[in-house]
């Protein structure tokens, strides 16, 4: 199998996993509060759920994705009782059916998006208008979450627009089903340099960051939350309270994030 081959299977596979993860049967458990999360949630948001314990009675179960895959599967009747996707844009498509319960809908973290390359190479950049990007590829692949549906990816893409890069690397893309699937290609080497948010690259030691793209090149980066319309389970709202309490806020900023709730 070619080197591209198998960094297109390993996206393959990646995307795969993750349908599993979030439609796995311990997402199903009644006795819990199911949290349905962005993939790059995950690091902070399990450091966030174990010290909410206290809090809540209980751990929630927490299956991480895509957001795009995510809202899909509460549209067609997953049982979750929060949802927590990476752009606002995912949230308002579950609001606008109805499938939220919009007075808990609150704007609950930042990130910045980088670009990364695997630790040990020697790529420098400066990001900037009209940044040689191609020639920093080179002849391998820049990996971005699916930039048609996945919010990393729509980021990136809005800033190689802004930027004036885009066409000189559009053709160099791999796409992935999430952005920790795109994390992983360039921590593997299976692709020379990829865009993801600045929480990835500090939660994985396999890659380094290159240059950080500038915040006014791509639409603001929020994770909002909010209950689902659905919800049954009876802690979710002390669930939802611990999220923007000073003790989340500060695991979450412990791992990059910006938190944009006031502390409860």
């Amino acid at each position: 199998m070619t080197r591209k081959g198998f960094g297109l299977r390993t996206i393959a596979i990646s995307g795969f996993a993750a349908a599993l993860m979030a439609a796995s049967p311990a997402a199903h458990a009644e006795d819990k509060v199911v949290v349905f999360a962005a993939a790059s949630l995950k690091d902070a948001l399990d450091a966030v759920n174990k010290a909410c314990e206290a809090d809540v009675g209980e751990t929630a179960t927490v299956s991480y994705a895509a957001s795009s895959a995510l809202a899909k599967q509460i549209e067609g009747g997953a049982p979750a009782d929060v949802f927590i996707p990476a752009d606002l844009d995912w949230m308002k498509y579950l609001s606008d059916k109805k499938l939220t319960r919009p007075n808990t809908e609150v704007k609950l973290l930042g990130n910045k998006i980088v670009l990364v390359a695997p630790k040990d190479s020697t790529v420098e950049a400066k990001i900037e208008k009209g940044f040689d990007l191609a020639k920093l590829v080179g002849d391998g692949k820049l990996a971005m979450g699916d930039f048609k549906a996945v919010p990393a990816g729509k980021y990136g893409k809005a800033a190689l627009e802004s930027l004036g890069v885009w066409p000189s690397v559009e053709g160099k893309v791999a796409q992935a089903e999430n952005v920790r699937a795109a994390l992983k290609l360039v921590s593997t080497g299976e692709a020379a340099l990829g865009i993801v948010y600045a929480t990835d690259a500090h939660a994985e030691k396999g890659v380094k960051v290159v240059g950080t793209f500038p915040e006014d090149s791509h639409p603001p980066i929020i994770y909002p939350v909010a209950q689902t319309a659905d919800s049954k389970d009876k802690d979710t709202p002390a669930f939802l309270k611990c999220l923007q309490s000073a003790k989340a806020g500060a695991l979450f900023r412990e791992q990059g994030f910006t938190v944009l709730t006031p502390s409860n």
